[in-house]
């Protein structure tokens, strides 16, 4: 516009507001997307009841959309927050709050706030309260069960970090979150995918396949299936999931799942050195038929909801391969090889850190199970 017809715009609506006093003439009304996300931050700054107990901090709200429907409006967010003490870095969740006009045309409030449509639910979100137990290295966050229960877990994770950071040297937060919801489907609700993928498992770690960056790892559990497991079965679930909030910054799409599965297993196996027969049976089956697996498993082997029977061979399979590079290069050489393995092809990281080939890693792991699984 130019600035003539600014300057006749200006002194026509000068002239309305004199000619209509009684109707009143005020400066326009603030945007409906600034007046939502101003009442966005309001409600960031008194987080609800509900979380009374959860050490929460820098808990705020990066509005990405905005939308009205009449009388309300709905905000698409960020939640980012993190547990005091616990989170090195913020946790993310993808957020939908709900705003209704409160008594005037220019203000907003919070009425509700749920997670974006498709996006996990958090554990708060969840109908019951949830209770706090922290541990000497743990925080346990969980609904609807006895303080006894999460008291025990506490403990449970408190063994769980020391044992991993004898078995990780590298940097970690020597730390854990475990979250236990209510019931099966309310641990699928927190994960985001079907309660069947879950079914029968102990625990896994968010992230579920141990990698990527994710700065605010969580263990959760599964409230069926770790009662089912007896107290030296609980200890190896949570360590071996621990081991994957450990080795996590060094987790990348590179890692391949048997040494990232392997070395959480041997991490939990270290300290009680069971026998492989015992600790793998399935695999020890399949051997004993003269099924030896030609290959270190690939990544599908591993996938939540598949064959339950190759899952277990695939799992069994990774352990004894890691426990194997232990017992020949040394338990060093073990980390270094999952440190380079992030970051480089795995035939430069075998080369570095074992001064082998993968043909020549195969080899040696199947006489392994020849050996130890006859």
């Amino acid at each position: 516009m130019d600035p003539v017809r600014r300057t006749l715009v200006r002194l026509l609506a000068a002239a309305l507001c004199a000619l209509a006093p009684l109707a009143g003439c005020s400066a326009p009304a603030p945007p409906v997307d600034a007046q939502v996300r101003r009442a966005v931050a309001d409600w960031a700054a008194a987080p609800p009841q509900r979380l009374s107990g959860i050490p929460l901090e820098g808990w705020s709200y990066e509005v990405t959309s905005v939308r009205q429907e009449g009388a309300r409006a709905y905000a698409h967010a960020e939640l980012r927050y993190r547990l005091a003490g616990y989170d090195t870095a913020p946790a993310g969740s993808a957020r939908e709050l709900v705003l209704t006009r409160d008594g005037s045309r220019t203000a907003w409030r919070v009425t509700d706030e749920r997670p974006s449509p498709g996006a996990p639910e958090q554990l708060w979100d969840q109908p019951d309260p949830v209770a706090v137990v922290r541990g000497a290295h743990s925080l346990v966050l969980g609904v609807r069960q006895s303080p006894q229960t999460l008291s025990e877990i506490a403990a449970e994770a408190d063994r769980a970090v020391p044992a991993v950071s004898a078995a990780w040297p590298g940097p970690w937060a020597r730390r854990v979150v475990v979250l236990v919801p209510a019931s099966l489907d309310a641990m699928a609700a927190l994960l985001g995918r079907p309660a069947d993928t879950y079914r029968g498992m102990g625990a896994v770690t968010t992230g579920a396949t141990g990698r990527g960056p994710a700065p605010a790892d969580r263990v959760v559990v599964n409230p069926a299936g770790y009662a089912e497991l007896s107290q030296a079965g609980r200890q190896i679930v949570l360590t071996h999931e621990t081991t994957h909030v450990a080795t996590r910054a060094a987790t990348s799409a590179r890692t391949p799942q048997w040494l990232s599965e392997g070395f959480a297993d041997w991490a939990a196996y270290r300290d009680s050195a069971p026998a492989p027969a015992e600790a793998a049976p399935t695999l020890a089956r399949a051997v004993r038929l003269g099924d030896l697996p030609p290959a270190l498993p690939a990544d599908e082997a591993f996938a939540f909801g598949g064959d339950q029977e190759a899952m277990a061979r695939a799992y069994e399979g990774a352990w004894l391969a890691c426990r194997l590079v232990a017992a020949r290069w040394g338990d060093a050489a073990l980390v270094r090889l999952y440190e380079l393995a992030g970051r480089e092809p795995l035939p430069a990281a075998l080369d570095q850190a074992l001064g082998t080939d993968l043909p020549g890693l195969t080899k040696a792991w199947q006489q392994t199970l020849r050996e130890d699984l006859r």
